[in-house]
């Protein structure tokens, strides 16, 4: 059957389908109803006399004939956006044009008013909705596919095209006036033996990693949504946090909080941006890109620079290899 008697918006339709499982969600993606959507998994098991997504229980699961489609699809669309993009201009000045990112709200924090800076000065036409990291957005290609771009620590091993934007380290924050401060300082006992302040989207932190790799278990006694919260946590409390230090240091003015080091040596944390392989060679999304790049080289100082150099040789791993403290 040659090309000219199938409708290609099936394969869209199909690479929505096969990726998400599921009719409503497939529909939602791509801004179609249900019952269209209903239409186009009909029309697409009559070409291939398959079922495609059968039920087992309450979810979907593909076919193995489905299971065989899905790369062909993805590379098929992928070549076609490629194939297409080469011929678009994409001016920054004149676009309307939307975009969709994904952040935590310590990036946010940093990353938002430098970009909207540089938003006004070279595309005041563009809109960005920022999302914040929910539960289970780490562990799936989906939520990478329907946002631009998606700024998460490195190491969570997202599909598709990465590339590091920012450098930070970890510090711990407690009260003031916490009785544990010995000049100024933790030791590795008071945090175990602390009750603590965490961040709770799922997956372990680089700081995490390290606790994990000595031995110890964070008592968490309080969890948020978001890391900046946790320093207005801390006064008139026995809490401990362990939080990015350009955050601490943004907040420990007016958070009533101590900023200190942590009592092992200092883990790298590095905030990449992500992208679906499928937006690379759009010119839009490469703009994108560069004025995201730009602004987290603008937040660049010397003591990022350090720890950017000290974590170089780990730039292929997920995580630098974690050594116990002496």
């Amino acid at each position: 059957m040659g090309l000219g008697a199938i409708d290609l918006n099936l394969l869209v339709a199909l690479e929505a389908l096969l990726e998400e499982k599921n009719v409503t969600h497939a529909g939602v993606r791509l801004s179609t109803s249900q019952s269209a959507m209903s239409g186009s998994l009909a029309r697409l098991r009559r070409h291939f006399n398959d079922e495609l997504l059968v039920r087992v229980g309450r979810e979907y699961e593909l076919t193995p004939l489905a299971e065989r489609l899905l790369p062909v699809v993805q590379s098929s669309l992928h070549k076609a956006e490629e194939a297409l993009s080469l011929t678009r201009h994409f001016d920054p000045a004149r676009s309307r044009q939307r975009f969709s990112v994904v952040m935590s709200d310590y990036v946010m924090s940093m990353f938002v008013e430098p970009l909207l800076r540089a938003l006004a000065r070279e595309a005041p036409g563009i809109r960005i909705d920022f999302h914040p990291i929910v539960v289970g957005q780490l562990e799936t290609e989906t939520h990478l596919r329907c946002h631009d771009l998606m700024i998460v620590p490195l190491g969570y091993q997202l599909p598709g095209v990465s590339e590091a934007v920012m450098h930070d380290r970890f510090v711990c924050l407690v009260a003031p006036d916490n009785p544990r401060l010995v000049d100024g300082r933790l030791s590795l006992r008071d945090l175990a033996e602390m009750p603590h302040a965490a961040c709770g989207i799922g997956k372990l932190t680089p700081a995490d990693r390290q606790l994990e790799t000595l031995g110890i278990t964070p008592r968490v006694q309080v969890s948020t949504p978001g890391f900046s919260v946790l320093p207005f946590l801390m006064s008139g409390t026995d809490l401990v946090a362990v939080v990015p230090e350009r955050l601490a240091r943004r907040y420990e003015g007016f958070a009533r909080c101590a900023v200190v080091p942590t009592p092992f040596p200092d883990v790298p944390l590095v905030e990449a941006m992500y992208w679906h392989h499928n937006r690379h060679a759009d010119p839009a999304h490469r703009w994108l890109r560069e004025t995201v790049r730009a602004v987290g080289a603008s937040l660049e100082d010397p003591v990022a620079r350090e720890i950017a150099g000290a974590d170089a040789t780990h730039a292929d791993r997920a995580f630098p290899e974690l050594t116990p403290a002496s």
